[in-house]
């Protein structure tokens, strides 16, 4: 799966419909695809730091790959969020966190400066463990090696990146290999 991040090709028409089909709500201001399953469809979106509305927006990398999402929630389901938590008491893994927690704010700096948001990244980054699914969706954007605990909370995960498990989504045309189930 190739990796993402700023500055990110517009997002075409087809995108944006997927992502809102994921996500069963009109997707908001869409900057860019961060990552994409193998076969093609959107994983984590990018969204602009302060949405349209005026809202700022924390959450630069969102994941919205249906798939990904449920295996996520059973992660913090089963209470995984404080196993992974007390790894940031092993001073090369919170170093790392600290890494990760200042090149998600570079990303979103890159797109646009929010004073309301200046400093606060997502995901509990970085001194907590508080959401697994912006932890995840910074890995997969960002790549392997650049967020410990979502790279771990990826590999826990029932879903992987390799694997295909979109399904067809009403009135597109599929967006290649796999839609429902392919392995790359």
């Amino acid at each position: 799966m190739p990796v993402t991040t700023p500055p990110f090709d517009p997002p075409s028409d087809r995108d944006v419909q997927v992502v809102s089909a994921q996500l069963g709500r009109p997707a908001r201001d869409v900057v860019g695809i961060a990552a994409r399953c193998v076969c093609g469809n959107p994983t984590v979106v990018s969204t602009k730091p302060r949405l349209g509305n005026g809202t700022p927006f924390p959450t630069f990398y969102y994941l919205c790959h249906p798939a990904a999402t449920a295996a996520v929630s059973t992660l913090e389901a089963n209470h995984v969020m404080p196993e992974l938590a007390a790894l940031l008491e092993d001073e090369t893994v919170a170093a790392q966190y600290r890494a990760a927690h200042e090149s998600y704010l570079a990303d979103r700096e890159s797109i646009e400066h929010v004073d309301e948001i200046d400093g606060i990244s997502a995901g509990g980054m970085p001194t907590r463990v508080k959401c697994l699914h912006a932890l995840v969706g910074h890995a997969l954007a960002a790549g392997p090696g650049v967020n410990p605990i979502g790279d771990l909370a990826l590999e826990r995960a029932t879903w992987s990146p390799s694997r295909c498990e979109c399904r067809a989504y009403d009135g597109m045309a599929d967006a290649g290999v796999g839609a429902g189930g392919g392995e790359l």
